[in-house]
C-alpha cells in the first residue's frame, strides 16, 4: 500500500489513536497491532512509508507504559490490507 492509502485509512477509519488494526501483508503472516502516531518521528517515517506499530504481544505493556521501544517498524509497501478491529477483545 502507498502512504496515501494508509493515511486515509488511519484518518477515516480509526476513531481514536488507540484503535487496533489487523494488518495483512503480501508475503508474511497477518498481525494485529496499534499504529503509533504520537511519536516524534511519525512524520519522517510516514514520508518514507514506514510505520511504527505495537504488535498484539506487546500491546498490554504498551498501553500501561506508553514505551515506544515496544513497537516495531514496518514498511507500508508490504501491506496488502488494513482492517479495523471492532472490539479490543479480538486482540
Amino acid at each position: 500500500m502507498d502512504i496515501e492509502q494508509i493515511q486515509k485509512f488511519l484518518d477515516g477509519t480509526t476513531s481514536t489513536p488507540d484503535s487496533a488494526v489487523r494488518i495483512t501483508f503480501k508475503k508474511r503472516d497477518t498481525i494485529q497491532g496499534l499504529f503509533i502516531r504520537e511519536h516524534n518521528d511519525y512524520t519522517y517515517l510516514k514520508s518514507k512509508n514506514f510505520w511504527r506499530i505495537v504488535p498484539k504481544s506487546q500491546l498490554e505493556n504498551y498501553l500501561q507504559t506508553r514505551n515506544n521501544g515496544l513497537a516495531k517498524i514496518f514498511n507500508g509497501a508490504e501491506f496488502a490490507k488494513l482492517t479495523l478491529l471492532k472490539d479490543s477483545v479480538e486482540l
